[in-house]
């Protein structure tokens, strides 16, 4: 969602820049084509939402709660037998400062902000007075995508009572870090520790829990795998930019390295156990204030001024200075214009190798990345993964490895060759995978058409090669014909069918004057609801390069219909009306888990959590959480009995009633007679 609420330095569009101006074919024009008009009214709000769902994915005659009825096949072919079943009264809407989930459940708050975790464990003070070295020490800040790894998966075990719960921290709260908010000096420089502490909160928590005999969870203290990984931690650049010139900088004028992950959302646990962060909107935190800017920094937003003045740290100190991204001397290897160029990656981490480097994997694009999320890994075949562009007319990805994966060898070098492709989406209810590679010959004819001409608001004269491709990817996938799409986000791979699921969160813009998308067939102007999108691979095969896609559901208020062949398949009403889904995850039974950051306005109230089928679209809210919140990364343990849920950026004094700073934080969500959450 757009932070202006949030924190001033989020002001809407600067936060999420609308920077695609390439007039690709936008998803909802094509949408339209495809649906038939089906309007209902409740009170003076027209909900007027349809699904084509020439095939979606319905097996049996099935009706839950009024939610979902009906049946048919997917893409000419039978589903697998039985329905994932919820177990569960939906909880009701909330704007109670509280976490709420269903009766027989109980929900407690773990590892807030500010937790000790490594060093000399430095306590949290709830007066602001922390000081940066503390925080390179305590958990982060804003707590958002995580995955739970069990301690004894590196050989081959699945603890469900001991593991590394790693999570990214995507951005911070200026006026709970620091005792009074953030400060200048009279000079218009920032005072470096605040600088230093507010880069120490964003990156990543690695952090060894381990389930007592009584049920309750705790962080082994002490422990050598705990670990931060912050916006100033040395990492190496690898794969195809790996080296290439325009990722030089001072600090590594062989292009070789570079320091700190930031604004990491979602992320995706690898086939090898390691973790992928990724970094969505990071063009934020850097400042251009030369007349001119090279095109891997306009087609992303990057501005004359950051969004938290690190670049204006009192030390002058280069890991600071490095935020301004001006040309400032004679070459890039005296200078940090080119720093911005070494964002906007999937960064690999090892839990299990405290002592790794972590890896930003260039071959996976340079764009917003939202997350990954990896199809299932066979042995012998390429390792395919998906991300979203986490921002408005932006694209879908997929990435295709160009070495075939075996259990006993696979590592992060599977991620440094291969094949990136973009996401159109046909009229027809097919859909194409665009090579972004100048050996695909349709790719590069369409780079000659271009060049010479203007793409959006580039002028733009052509790649000096496949790395040039990588690091422009959002204006390669322009020139290649992708879909525009509303904010894609999380993933997530329904494990029994192989269908991909995409959050399309929502996109304000939409019919406003200078853009596309209104049609009869999707009327709300502003698209502020949002909807979930899934697609199967030719043949089940996700290295494939044609799919053919659906609508899973749409999201809105009481009386949304997502309508399969004239037939409503989906009525949302008081149990499950939602807003702007965003996290996606699949559990190990197949529940499809949708997590929202919306409105918190009525009907919708709290941000929250539901709970799908995805075989009879039965939808139920779950959880709810506390006021001012997004509700953002799920995972179980492997019995799935200990569920962790994050609470990003609450406002008030969650979760401690006796401090007056609000603190993200994980909660831990059991079942009261111990059996698997959902069921």
């Amino acid at each position: 969602m757009a932070k202006q609420d949030l924190d001033p330095n989020y002001l809407d569009p600067d936060y999420e820049p609308v920077v695609n101006h390439s007039g690709n074919t936008t998803f909802t024009s094509v949408l339209a084509s495809r649906l038939k008009r089906r309007t209902v009214m409740k009170g003076t709000v027209g909900a007027a939402l349809t699904s084509l769902m020439g095939a979606a994915a319905i097996d049996g005659n099935f009706k839950g709660n009024g939610h979902a009825r009906g049946h048919d096949k997917i893409h000419g072919k039978g589903l697998a037998k039985g329905h994932t079943r919820l177990g569960f009264k939906a909880v009701a809407v909330s704007d109670a400062n509280r976490v709420v989930v269903p009766e027989g459940y109980t929900a407690q708050p773990f590892v807030p902000w500010g937790t000790p975790l490594t060093g000399d464990y430095p306590d949290y003070r709830p007066d602001g007075t922390n000081t940066g070295a503390d925080q390179e020490n305590q958990v982060g800040m804003h707590h958002d995508g995580m995955h739970f790894f069990p301690i004894d998966q590196k050989a081959g075990g699945s603890s469900s009572t001991e593991g590394l719960l790693v999570m990214n921290h995507e951005y911070i709260n200026q006026s709970a870090l620091h005792p009074s908010g953030a400060t200048t000096n009279g000079d218009g420089t920032r005072p470096v520790d605040e600088v230093r502490k507010e880069v120490a909160a964003h990156g990543v928590s690695v952090i060894h829990i381990k389930q007592s005999g009584g049920g309750e969870w705790d962080m082994v203290h002490g422990s050598p795998f705990n670990r931060r990984i912050t916006g100033g931690t040395p990492m190496d650049i690898r794969g195809p930019l790996r080296g290439y010139e325009k990722l030089a900088t001072k600090y590594s004028p062989t292009a070789t390295e570079t320091r700190g992950t930031l604004n990491n959302c979602a992320m995706g646990p690898t086939p090898w156990g390691t973790y992928l962060a990724a970094e969505e909107n990071w063009h934020g935190y850097f400042a251009n204030s030369d007349a001119t800017q090279p095109r891997e920094q306009v087609r992303h937003g990057v501005g004359s001024a950051s969004r938290y003045d690190w670049e204006l740290a009192d030390s002058a100190e280069d890991q600071y200075l490095r935020f301004d991204v001006s040309v400032k001397e004679a070459s890039a290897d005296l200078d940090y214009r080119n720093e911005a160029n070494t964002y906007g990656f999937m960064v690999e981490i090892d839990p299990f190798t405290p002592e790794s480097k972590p890896q930003k994997r260039t071959a996976l694009g340079r764009f917003g990345h939202e997350g990954v999320i990896f199809a299932p890994a066979k042995e012998g075949e390429p390792v395919v993964c998906y991300s979203g562009d986490d921002s408005r007319f932006e694209y879908i990805y997929k990435f295709v490895s160009a070495q075939p994966y075996y259990a006993a060898t696979a590592g992060g070098y599977l991620l440094d060759e291969g094949t990136l492709y973009v996401a159109r989406f046909n009229e027809d209810g097919t859909g194409d995978w665009l090579p972004l590679s100048l050996d695909d010959e349709n790719f590069a004819a369409r780079v000659a058409a271009a060049e010479g001409t203007n793409v959006g608001d580039i002028a733009f004269d052509g790649f000096d090669s496949q790395q040039d491709v990588l690091l422009n990817t959002r204006l390669a996938a322009d020139i290649a014909g992708a879909t525009t799409m509303d904010r894609p986000e999380w993933g997530a791979v329904d494990p029994r069918t192989g269908e991909v699921y995409f959050t399309l969160t929502n996109n304000s813009n939409r019919g406003k004057d200078g853009y596309d998308d209104v049609n009869a067939a999707n009327p709300v102007v502003e698209n502020r609801t949002g909807h979930i999108i899934r697609w199967m691979e030719a043949g089940n095969d996700h290295a494939a390069t044609a799919f053919e896609w659906d609508i899973f559901v749409f999201a809105g208020e009481q009386g949304t219909e997502t309508v399969v062949d004239g037939e409503a398949v989906v009525t949302l009403d008081d149990s499950n009306i939602f807003n702007s889904p965003d996290g996606l995850w699949f559990d190990y039974n197949g529940r499809l888990w949708i997590q929202t950051d919306g409105s918190w306005s009525a009907p919708y109230l709290n941000n929250m959590m539901l709970a799908a089928d995805p075989r009879t679209r039965d939808i139920r809210r779950f959880f709810v959480g506390p006021v001012g919140c997004e509700v953002t990364g799920v995972v179980t343990t492997p019995d799935g009995k200990t569920m962790f849920v994050n609470i990003q950026h609450p406002r008030g004094n969650w979760p401690n009633a006796d401090e007056s700073r609000p603190r993200d934080a994980t909660v831990i969500v059991t079942r009261d007679d111990g059996r698997v959450v959902g069921v």
